[in-house]
Protein backbone atom coordinates (compact mmCIF):
# COMPACT_ATOMS: atom_id res chain seq x y z
CA UNK A 1 0.00 0.00 0.00
CA UNK A 2 1.40 3.51 -0.62
CA UNK A 3 0.91 5.98 1.94
CA UNK A 4 0.77 10.15 1.01
CA UNK A 5 3.88 10.37 3.57
CA UNK A 6 5.93 7.39 2.33
CA UNK A 7 7.33 5.71 5.71
CA UNK A 8 10.53 4.29 4.48
CA UNK A 9 11.65 7.59 3.01
CA UNK A 10 10.49 9.27 6.49
CA UNK A 11 12.68 6.44 8.43
CA UNK A 12 15.55 7.56 5.97
CA UNK A 13 15.25 10.56 6.53
CA UNK A 14 14.96 10.35 10.29
CA UNK A 15 18.24 7.97 11.08
CA UNK A 16 20.20 10.65 9.05
CA UNK A 17 20.15 12.94 12.03
CA UNK A 18 22.34 11.42 13.68
CA UNK A 19 20.69 12.16 17.24
CA UNK A 20 22.95 10.23 19.84
CA UNK A 21 21.42 11.42 23.23
CA UNK A 22 21.24 14.03 24.05
CA UNK A 23 21.88 15.63 20.47
CA UNK A 24 18.86 16.45 18.40
CA UNK A 25 20.54 17.10 15.05
CA UNK A 26 17.30 18.11 13.02
CA UNK A 27 15.59 15.11 13.77
CA UNK A 28 12.81 16.86 16.11
CA UNK A 29 12.55 19.59 13.04
CA UNK A 30 12.11 17.41 10.42
CA UNK A 31 9.52 15.73 11.91
CA UNK A 32 7.84 18.66 13.19
CA UNK A 33 7.37 19.91 9.59
CA UNK A 34 5.73 16.62 8.83
CA UNK A 35 3.54 16.44 10.97
CA UNK A 36 2.43 20.34 10.38
CA UNK A 37 2.07 19.52 6.70
CA UNK A 38 -0.68 17.35 7.91
CA UNK A 39 -2.44 19.76 10.13
CA UNK A 40 -0.96 19.14 13.69
CA UNK A 41 -0.53 21.84 16.05
CA UNK A 42 3.32 21.31 17.43
CA UNK A 43 4.70 22.61 20.66
CA UNK A 44 8.62 22.33 21.22
CA UNK A 45 9.20 21.27 24.67
CA UNK A 46 12.76 21.69 25.71
CA UNK A 47 13.85 21.27 28.98
CA UNK A 48 17.61 21.48 29.35
CA UNK A 49 19.63 19.91 26.56
CA UNK A 50 16.46 17.62 25.54
CA UNK A 51 14.71 18.54 22.60
CA UNK A 52 10.80 17.26 22.95
CA UNK A 53 7.78 17.56 20.57
CA UNK A 54 4.09 17.35 21.51
CA UNK A 55 1.49 17.67 18.66
CA UNK A 56 -1.97 17.22 18.01
CA UNK A 57 -4.60 17.63 15.65
CA UNK A 58 -8.19 17.98 16.80
CA UNK A 59 -9.45 19.32 19.92
CA UNK A 60 -12.25 16.75 20.72
CA UNK A 61 -12.09 13.74 22.91
CA UNK A 62 -11.37 10.80 22.61
CA UNK A 63 -7.79 11.78 22.21
CA UNK A 64 -5.45 8.41 21.08
CA UNK A 65 -1.47 9.60 21.29
CA UNK A 66 1.47 8.05 19.85
CA UNK A 67 4.56 7.99 22.14
CA UNK A 68 7.81 7.48 20.62
CA UNK A 69 12.01 9.06 20.87
CA UNK A 70 14.12 10.24 18.02
CA UNK A 71 17.39 9.99 20.17
CA UNK A 72 19.46 6.67 19.38
CA UNK A 73 21.78 4.90 21.29
CA UNK A 74 26.02 4.71 20.51
CA UNK A 75 27.01 3.18 17.28
CA UNK A 76 30.35 1.69 19.10
CA UNK A 77 32.81 1.00 16.67
CA UNK A 78 31.49 2.24 13.62
CA UNK A 79 33.69 0.37 11.22
CA UNK A 80 32.09 -2.88 12.24
CA UNK A 81 29.24 -1.41 10.28
CA UNK A 82 28.57 -3.03 7.05
CA UNK A 83 27.61 0.48 5.75
CA UNK A 84 27.43 4.00 7.54
CA UNK A 85 25.15 3.67 11.25
CA UNK A 86 23.62 6.93 9.75
CA UNK A 87 23.70 6.47 6.07
CA UNK A 88 20.03 4.80 6.18
CA UNK A 89 21.03 2.21 3.41
CA UNK A 90 18.83 0.12 1.72
CA UNK A 91 20.39 -3.28 0.99
CA UNK A 92 18.64 -6.38 -0.21
CA UNK A 93 14.94 -4.93 1.05
CA UNK A 94 16.44 -4.02 4.72
CA UNK A 95 17.43 -0.73 6.29
CA UNK A 96 20.04 -0.44 7.75
CA UNK A 97 20.84 2.19 10.23
CA UNK A 98 21.17 2.71 14.13
CA UNK A 99 17.70 3.41 14.96
CA UNK A 100 15.72 1.81 12.31
CA UNK A 101 14.57 -0.64 14.72
CA UNK A 102 14.65 1.36 17.85
CA UNK A 103 12.76 3.34 17.16
CA UNK A 104 12.68 5.85 14.35
CA UNK A 105 11.34 3.59 11.80
CA UNK A 106 8.10 3.30 14.13
CA UNK A 107 7.80 6.91 14.32
CA UNK A 108 7.83 7.27 10.80
CA UNK A 109 5.20 4.60 9.92
CA UNK A 110 2.86 6.18 12.21
CA UNK A 111 3.38 9.23 10.43
CA UNK A 112 2.49 7.61 7.08
CA UNK A 113 -0.84 6.01 9.13
CA UNK A 114 -1.88 9.39 10.09
CA UNK A 115 -1.16 10.66 6.96
CA UNK A 116 -3.53 7.78 5.12
CA UNK A 117 -6.27 8.43 7.38
CA UNK A 118 -9.44 10.84 7.66
CA UNK A 119 -9.78 13.01 10.68
CA UNK A 120 -11.00 11.15 13.37
CA UNK A 121 -14.60 12.40 15.27
CA UNK A 122 -11.73 13.20 18.17
CA UNK A 123 -7.70 13.80 18.48
CA UNK A 124 -4.73 12.16 16.92
CA UNK A 125 -0.98 13.20 19.18
CA UNK A 126 2.10 12.67 19.38
CA UNK A 127 4.54 12.52 22.48
CA UNK A 128 7.67 12.46 20.82
CA UNK A 129 10.91 12.88 22.90
CA UNK A 130 14.83 12.68 22.34
CA UNK A 131 15.97 11.42 25.72
CA UNK A 132 15.07 7.36 26.85
CA UNK A 133 17.54 6.43 25.70
CA UNK A 134 19.47 8.60 28.32
CA UNK A 135 18.53 9.56 31.71
CA UNK A 136 15.51 10.05 30.86
CA UNK A 137 14.58 13.35 33.33
CA UNK A 138 14.16 16.02 30.81
CA UNK A 139 12.14 14.07 28.38
CA UNK A 140 9.14 11.88 28.26
CA UNK A 141 8.58 12.57 32.36
CA UNK A 142 9.06 16.16 32.27
CA UNK A 143 6.49 16.51 29.21
CA UNK A 144 4.00 14.10 31.17
CA UNK A 145 4.14 16.27 34.52
CA UNK A 146 3.84 19.93 32.17
CA UNK A 147 0.75 18.46 29.99
CA UNK A 148 -0.83 17.13 33.47
CA UNK A 149 -0.65 20.39 34.69
CA UNK A 150 -1.75 22.33 32.11
CA UNK A 151 -4.74 19.78 31.77
CA UNK A 152 -4.10 18.17 29.15
CA UNK A 153 -6.25 15.21 28.32
CA UNK A 154 -5.21 12.15 26.79
CA UNK A 155 -7.46 9.06 26.78
CA UNK A 156 -4.97 6.29 25.59
CA UNK A 157 -1.43 5.61 23.99
CA UNK A 158 0.55 3.68 21.75
CA UNK A 159 4.47 3.52 22.33
CA UNK A 160 5.98 2.05 19.54
CA UNK A 161 8.93 0.28 21.05
CA UNK A 162 10.31 -2.83 19.05
CA UNK A 163 8.14 -5.01 21.20
CA UNK A 164 7.64 -7.70 18.40
CA UNK A 165 9.79 -10.75 19.55
CA UNK A 166 10.48 -13.24 16.32
CA UNK A 167 7.30 -12.05 13.72
CA UNK A 168 5.93 -8.52 13.35
CA UNK A 169 3.03 -8.55 15.66
CA UNK A 170 3.60 -11.03 17.73
CA UNK A 171 3.64 -9.46 20.98
CA UNK A 172 2.09 -5.97 22.06
CA UNK A 173 3.46 -4.59 25.79
CA UNK A 174 0.85 -4.25 28.48
CA UNK A 175 2.92 -3.47 31.37
CA UNK A 176 6.68 -3.39 32.85
CA UNK A 177 8.73 -4.47 35.41
CA UNK A 178 10.01 -0.81 37.80
CA UNK A 179 13.45 -0.61 38.00
CA UNK A 180 15.98 0.59 40.66
CA UNK A 181 19.95 1.79 40.60
CA UNK A 182 21.34 1.74 43.99
CA UNK A 183 25.65 2.57 44.54
CA UNK A 184 27.05 1.73 47.33
CA UNK A 185 30.42 3.07 48.98
CA UNK A 186 32.34 1.79 51.91
CA UNK A 187 34.64 4.01 53.24
CA UNK A 188 37.17 2.70 55.68
CA UNK A 189 41.10 3.20 56.70
CA UNK A 190 43.48 2.11 54.17
CA UNK A 191 46.34 0.34 55.97
CA UNK A 192 49.37 -2.65 55.54
CA UNK A 193 48.05 -6.47 54.95
CA UNK A 194 50.45 -7.22 58.05
CA UNK A 195 48.77 -4.92 60.27
CA UNK A 196 45.01 -5.38 59.56
CA UNK A 197 44.70 -3.59 63.28
CA UNK A 198 45.66 -0.04 61.90
CA UNK A 199 43.58 -0.25 59.46
CA UNK A 200 39.96 -0.65 58.49
CA UNK A 201 39.28 -2.97 55.31
CA UNK A 202 35.76 -2.06 53.12
CA UNK A 203 35.81 -5.02 51.09
CA UNK A 204 34.49 -7.20 53.67
CA UNK A 205 31.66 -5.31 54.71
CA UNK A 206 30.90 -4.34 50.95
CA UNK A 207 30.68 -8.00 50.29
CA UNK A 208 29.06 -9.60 53.31
CA UNK A 209 26.45 -6.83 52.21
CA UNK A 210 26.21 -7.85 48.83
CA UNK A 211 25.41 -11.41 50.10
CA UNK A 212 22.65 -10.65 52.07
CA UNK A 213 20.92 -8.33 49.65
CA UNK A 214 21.19 -11.18 47.09
CA UNK A 215 20.32 -13.91 49.45
CA UNK A 216 16.70 -12.34 49.84
CA UNK A 217 13.90 -13.72 47.42
CA UNK A 218 12.00 -10.79 46.21
CA UNK A 219 9.00 -12.90 45.19
CA UNK A 220 8.00 -15.53 43.51
CA UNK A 221 6.33 -13.66 40.73
CA UNK A 222 3.19 -11.30 40.16
CA UNK A 223 -0.04 -11.72 37.90
CA UNK A 224 1.17 -11.45 34.68
CA UNK A 225 4.97 -10.62 35.89
CA UNK A 226 7.82 -12.59 35.64
CA UNK A 227 9.72 -13.09 39.59
CA UNK A 228 11.76 -9.39 41.14
CA UNK A 229 15.12 -10.03 40.49
CA UNK A 230 18.42 -8.08 42.04
CA UNK A 231 21.40 -7.85 40.26
CA UNK A 232 25.04 -6.81 41.03
CA UNK A 233 26.17 -4.81 37.87
CA UNK A 234 29.80 -3.65 39.36
CA UNK A 235 32.25 -3.93 42.18
CA UNK A 236 35.05 -2.54 42.02
CA UNK A 237 38.31 -1.33 44.76
CA UNK A 238 40.97 -0.34 41.86
CA UNK A 239 43.96 -1.85 43.83
CA UNK A 240 47.01 -2.79 42.08
CA UNK A 241 49.05 -3.29 45.11
CA UNK A 242 48.71 -6.60 47.22
CA UNK A 243 50.22 -5.56 50.40
CA UNK A 244 47.68 -2.47 50.90
CA UNK A 245 44.63 -2.82 52.59
CA UNK A 246 42.14 0.11 50.15
CA UNK A 247 40.15 2.71 51.96
CA UNK A 248 36.90 2.26 49.48
CA UNK A 249 34.99 -0.66 47.82
CA UNK A 250 32.26 0.42 45.81
CA UNK A 251 29.53 -1.55 44.17
CA UNK A 252 26.02 -0.78 42.14
CA UNK A 253 23.20 -2.87 41.53
CA UNK A 254 19.91 -2.59 39.56
CA UNK A 255 16.60 -4.45 40.54
CA UNK A 256 14.16 -5.22 38.55
CA UNK A 257 10.25 -5.32 40.17
CA UNK A 258 7.10 -6.42 39.45
CA UNK A 259 3.93 -4.60 41.10
CA UNK A 260 4.53 -7.05 44.25
CA UNK A 261 6.97 -3.81 45.18
CA UNK A 262 7.23 -0.10 45.03
CA UNK A 263 10.66 1.72 44.47
CA UNK A 264 10.74 3.52 47.70
CA UNK A 265 10.25 0.46 49.52
CA UNK A 266 12.65 -1.47 48.05
CA UNK A 267 15.16 1.32 48.66
CA UNK A 268 13.92 1.47 52.33
CA UNK A 269 15.14 -2.24 52.03
CA UNK A 270 18.59 -1.26 50.78
CA UNK A 271 19.35 1.45 52.92
CA UNK A 272 18.12 -0.63 56.27
CA UNK A 273 20.52 -3.38 55.33
CA UNK A 274 23.70 -0.78 54.60
CA UNK A 275 22.49 0.75 58.22
CA UNK A 276 23.39 -2.42 59.51
CA UNK A 277 26.63 -3.47 57.60
CA UNK A 278 27.96 -0.32 59.07
CA UNK A 279 27.43 -1.31 62.63
CA UNK A 280 30.54 -1.92 64.53
CA UNK A 281 32.43 -0.90 61.62
CA UNK A 282 35.72 1.86 62.38
CA UNK A 283 34.29 3.34 58.62
CA UNK A 284 30.62 4.21 57.02
CA UNK A 285 28.68 3.02 54.14
CA UNK A 286 27.17 5.36 51.72
CA UNK A 287 24.32 4.95 49.39
CA UNK A 288 22.60 6.52 46.55
CA UNK A 289 19.47 5.16 44.84
CA UNK A 290 17.75 6.14 41.63
CA UNK A 291 13.96 5.04 40.98
CA UNK A 292 14.22 4.96 37.10
CA UNK A 293 10.32 3.59 37.19
CA UNK A 294 7.89 1.85 38.85
CA UNK A 295 6.37 -1.22 37.93
CA UNK A 296 2.47 -1.00 36.09
CA UNK A 297 0.05 -2.77 34.18
CA UNK A 298 -2.45 -2.07 32.00
CA UNK A 299 -5.49 -4.05 32.61
CA UNK A 300 -6.72 -5.86 29.86
CA UNK A 301 -9.95 -4.68 28.60
CA UNK A 302 -11.59 -2.44 25.39
CA UNK A 303 -8.35 -0.66 24.87
CA UNK A 304 -5.58 -3.75 24.95
CA UNK A 305 -8.55 -5.47 22.47
CA UNK A 306 -8.63 -3.14 20.30
CA UNK A 307 -5.18 -3.18 19.77
CA UNK A 308 -4.67 -6.86 19.77
CA UNK A 309 -7.82 -6.88 17.03
CA UNK A 310 -6.62 -4.44 15.00
CA UNK A 311 -2.59 -5.87 14.92
CA UNK A 312 -4.10 -9.47 14.13
CA UNK A 313 -6.33 -8.03 11.43
CA UNK A 314 -3.39 -6.19 9.45
CA UNK A 315 -0.73 -8.64 9.94
CA UNK A 316 -3.12 -11.95 10.68
CA UNK A 317 -1.18 -12.79 13.66
CA UNK A 318 -2.60 -13.04 17.01
CA UNK A 319 0.22 -10.77 19.74
CA UNK A 320 0.72 -12.05 23.14
CA UNK A 321 -0.03 -9.42 25.28
CA UNK A 322 3.12 -9.54 27.33
CA UNK A 323 5.18 -7.71 30.55
CA UNK A 324 8.65 -9.22 29.76
CA UNK A 325 11.69 -6.79 29.01
CA UNK A 326 13.24 -3.74 30.12
CA UNK A 327 11.37 -0.55 30.73
CA UNK A 328 10.44 2.37 28.73
CA UNK A 329 8.89 5.62 28.68
CA UNK A 330 5.37 3.76 29.24
CA UNK A 331 6.27 4.16 32.99
CA UNK A 332 5.92 7.99 32.78
CA UNK A 333 2.62 8.20 30.49
CA UNK A 334 0.62 5.71 32.36
CA UNK A 335 0.10 8.60 34.84
CA UNK A 336 -1.35 10.12 32.17
CA UNK A 337 -3.82 7.43 30.37
CA UNK A 338 -3.75 3.65 29.58
CA UNK A 339 -0.83 2.51 27.69
CA UNK A 340 0.65 -0.18 25.55
CA UNK A 341 3.46 -0.91 23.29
CA UNK A 342 3.68 -2.37 20.14
CA UNK A 343 6.10 -1.53 17.45
CA UNK A 344 9.02 -3.62 15.18
CA UNK A 345 10.90 -6.88 16.22
CA UNK A 346 13.60 -6.01 18.68
CA UNK A 347 16.21 -8.64 17.80
CA UNK A 348 18.68 -5.68 16.02
CA UNK A 349 18.15 -3.28 18.14
CA UNK A 350 21.76 -1.40 19.76
CA UNK A 351 23.55 -3.87 18.25
CA UNK A 352 25.68 -3.29 15.10
CA UNK A 353 24.11 -3.15 11.56
CA UNK A 354 20.83 -2.45 13.38
CA UNK A 355 18.35 -3.34 10.55
CA UNK A 356 14.92 -4.16 9.83
CA UNK A 357 13.24 -4.97 6.07
CA UNK A 358 11.37 -2.41 4.76
CA UNK A 359 8.46 -4.57 4.11
CA UNK A 360 8.08 -4.83 7.99
CA UNK A 361 7.96 -0.86 8.02
CA UNK A 362 5.21 -0.51 5.62
CA UNK A 363 3.59 -3.55 7.31
CA UNK A 364 3.88 -1.83 10.20
CA UNK A 365 2.27 1.44 8.77
CA UNK A 366 -1.02 -0.73 8.27
CA UNK A 367 -1.07 -2.32 11.67
CA UNK A 368 -1.26 1.56 13.53
CA UNK A 369 -3.58 2.70 10.36
CA UNK A 370 -5.56 -0.19 11.52
CA UNK A 371 -5.58 0.26 15.25
CA UNK A 372 -6.56 4.12 14.94
CA UNK A 373 -9.58 3.23 12.66
CA UNK A 374 -10.56 0.21 14.98
CA UNK A 375 -9.66 2.74 18.24
CA UNK A 376 -12.51 5.50 17.09
CA UNK A 377 -15.06 3.66 15.91
CA UNK A 378 -14.53 1.92 19.32
CA UNK A 379 -13.87 5.08 21.76
CA UNK A 380 -15.65 7.85 19.99
CA UNK A 381 -19.39 8.54 20.62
Amino acid sequence: MSYPVDPVALAQALIRRPSVTPADEGAMDLLQRELEALGFACRRMRFGEIENLYARRGTARPNLCFAGHTDVVPVGDETAWASGPFEAEIRDGVLHGRGAVDMKSAIAAFVAAVSAVPPPNGSLSFLITGDEEGMAQDGTKRVVEALAAEGEAIDHCIVGEPTSSVQLGDMVKIGRRGSINAWITVEGRQGHVAYPQKAANPIPVLVNLLARLESRVLDDGYDGFQPSNLEVTTVDVGNTATNVIPAIATARLNIRFNPAHRGADLAQWIEDECRAAGEGFDGRVELKTLISGEAFLTEEGPFTEVVAEAVEAALARKPELSTGGGTSDARFIRALCPVVEFGLVGTTMHAVDERTPVAEVVALAGAYQSIIARYFERFSS
